[in-house]
């Protein structure tokens, strides 16, 4: 997977093809989601959420994640995750050959019990099984804490809480913790606390921002921490996605309206940004509904003589 160079590289984990796929009403068939992920790395995406093994009754778009898995295209320096909530999850991640996992809590109670029907402290102890086990057999292992900036059921959260819950991820193994703004509530002043509360006990590479564009603040918060240091964003593309246990929560922060956003600010990213619109539109009309990122609707703006699309040497 590509590793930041500079202090200039940020680099954009695709979430689409799980986070952006559960949410939506369409089942896709495998072939379809295959072909998506396949202009995903034709766009330059080397790290990509592919799917979620957990139970087809809970999660029925991703049903099909060992068909899946056994049919994505294996490439030199793209690496796949899937979600493995539990022991058998991780089971058939195993089987699947999938080189990262990845295990999710909320920082808060309520939104915890109704995403996986446990409370935190039983939902860590079940990670037992999976962060130990995995690393130990060279899986990387990335950790999800979700409604750091807010929940739909109890509203304002300490960032203590989620603080603490950060750091037993990362005693378990975890090599990255992904922090969400679960119903897209944040606003920048705020995310500079959260951040720089984060950052005075973690490096800034063991940190990335999952930010939901529910209220439109998705780029600002991203802003605000890229001047604190954070290099590492989840996105998805088209803007799919939402939590379909936080009511009102939309899509994730759309991965072309951040790399455009990105490179306009003079940052790399390795990603096309032309062919991260053409992936887009393919996934606007997989799903059969207009997708609410901006980008690939309006367009680039390239001013005459400057190209802005980076390839993907990075």
């Amino acid at each position: 997977m590509p590793e930041a160079t500079s202090d200039s590289f940020v680099s954009v984990y695709e979430v689409g093809p799980r986070d952006g796929l559960q949410n939506e009403t369409t089942i896709l068939p495998v072939a379809t989601k295959i072909l998506l992920i396949q202009e995903l790395i034709a766009a330059g995406i080397r790290r990509m959420e592919a799917t979620s093994f957990v139970s087809p009754a809970w999660v029925p778009q991703l049903a099909d994640a060992d068909e899946l898995c056994a049919q994505l295209p294996r490439k030199e320096g793209v690496s796949y995750s899937a979600l493995c909530p539990n022991k058998r999850g991780l089971e058939r991640a195993l089987s699947a050959r999938v080189p990262e996992v990845a295990v999710f809590v909320s920082a808060s109670e309520t939104h915890n019990k109704k995403n996986v029907n446990k409370s935190i402290a039983e939902t860590l102890v079940a990670f037992q099984e999976v962060v130990g086990p995995a690393t130990s057999l060279k899986l990387r292992v990335r950790g999800y804490v979700s409604t750091v900036w807010g929940c739909p059921y109890e509203g304002a959260v300490a960032p203590e809480a989620a603080l603490r819950i950060a750091h037993q991820l990362r005693a378990m193994g975890c090599y990255q913790i992904s922090l969400g703004d679960t119903i897209g509530i944040g606003n920048p002043r705020q995310t500079r606390d959260i951040v720089g509360l984060f950052l005075k006990e973690f490096a800034p590479h063991e940190l990335a921002l999952h930010m939901h564009d529910t209220r439109g603040s998705a780029l600002a918060n991203i802003v605000v921490a890229i001047d604190a240091g954070i290099r590492d964003f989840d996105a998805s593309i088209g803007g799919m996605g939402g939590c379909p246990y936080a009511p009102g929560a939309a899509g994730n922060v759309a991965t072309e309206d951040l790399v455009t956003m990105l490179h306009g600010m003079g940052l790399t990213t390795g990603l096309d940004e032309d062919r991260l619109i053409e992936a887009a539109l393919y996934a606007e009309r997989a799903v059969g509904r207009a997708l609410p990122g901006k980008v690939h609707v309006a367009g680039r703006f390239v001013p005459r003589g400057i190209s802005t699309s980076q390839g993907t040497d990075a």
